[in-house]
């Protein structure tokens, strides 16, 4: 008497799911960032013009001289040092606070946002590496030479503006860049094994 109807079960819609899929990556895609290698932060010379030769005289007291050897092995000013005391020099180098004879020159400037300031922009950090060099100390000198200017920044971000580097805007940054600016000359010299290429 009682007989039970079978029920169909209504079949899903997949024809959008494609185009679901597709809009779903575009959206991650657009609004995700993606880490990309920023490499070494350096202003290079100006293409060699041959037609045009200046000589730039350059007192003694403005260079901080740095080599790294194939050894691996790193001098500063004739004298072996390592990642950590380079860092400590670099920073005492550029800021000259007790305006040592010794140490770079430093100029009287009008700095937007700070008003007249003692600027760092006769110092020259000189760096010669042997092309027999590894990887590993070659950055690590470069390291322990950018925490010496992060440092130096980050000091003089907190005493200004009373924050530090990583929160000043990029007005304050710019003026903290301006005080220290980052100079830095570099020379690839060549092992005995090696050649020009």
């Amino acid at each position: 008497m009682f007989r039970r109807r079978k029920r169909d079960i209504p079949e899903l819609n997949t024809t959008s799911t494609a185009d679901i899929s597709f809009m779903l990556l575009i959206f991650f895609l657009v609004t995700s960032s993606m880490d990309t290698d920023k490499g070494l932060p350096r202003q290079l010379p100006p293409p060699d013009d041959s037609t045009r030769q200046e000589e730039v005289e350059i007192k003694q007291r403005n260079v901080l001289e740095l080599e790294l050897d194939g050894n691996d092995r790193l001098t500063c000013n004739g004298e072996d040092i390592d990642a950590k005391e380079l860092t400590l020099r670099v920073k005492e180098f550029v800021s000259n606070k007790t305006n040592d004879p010794s140490l770079p020159e430093m100029s009287q400037r009008e700095v937007h946002l700070m008003g007249q300031c003692l600027v760092s922009d006769h110092h020259i950090i000189s760096i010669k590496t042997d092309r027999q060099a590894s990887y590993n100390a070659y950055f690590e000198m470069q390291n322990a030479i950018v925490r010496g200017y992060n440092t130096l920044r980050n000091e003089l971000a907190r005493s200004r503006f009373g924050h530090s580097l990583s929160a000043c805007t990029s007005e304050e940054r710019a003026a903290i860049e301006l005080v220290y600016p980052q100079r830095i000359s570099e020379d690839l010299t060549y092992g005995e094994e090696g050649g020009e290429p």
